[in-house]
């Protein structure tokens, strides 16, 4: 398929789609082309700046991190994850045993409520809210 720029001998100018350009010359001259603005038969080529492909870029992968930022905060992650215990929904009642040392001390991540957590941060216990979450969602 071929676009041709194209005008009428009143100087509409319009755009048409051809399978080749010996098409365009063969239903032109059948009178099978007409202006698309005012429906005259005198249509000639105009004057067309070349069509020029541009490779398409690649597809970005969705797995890989998207920015150095990204990056950065995939490796801190694994590095908390890799030197933490996840404790899951223990984490408030557990992260006090610990601070009241009837557990043994060591790092922990999991899930709080948000009433649980902000109890633990007003009495003491010192807690941080991890910039990611560890739940699946669409």
């Amino acid at each position: 398929m071929i676009r041709f720029s194209l005008r009428c001998d009143r100087g509409h100018r319009f755009d048409a789609w051809f399978g080749s350009g010996a098409d365009f010359d063969r239903l032109r001259a059948s009178g099978h082309v007409a202006c698309a603005v005012c429906g005259g038969d005198s249509v000639e080529k105009d004057l067309m700046a070349p069509g020029i492909a541009v490779s398409a870029p690649a597809e970005p992968s969705l797995s890989a991190p998207a920015s150095a930022a990204e990056q950065a905060l995939k490796e801190l992650r694994q590095k908390i994850e890799s030197a933490s215990e996840n404790v899951g929904t223990d984490f408030a009642a557990e992260a006090r045993r610990i601070h009241d040392g009837e557990a043994p001390k060591r790092a922990i991540i999991g899930e709080a409520r948000l009433a649980d957590a902000k109890a633990l941060v007003d009495d003491g216990v010192p807690v941080a809210p991890l910039p990611w979450s560890s739940r699946k969602t669409n």
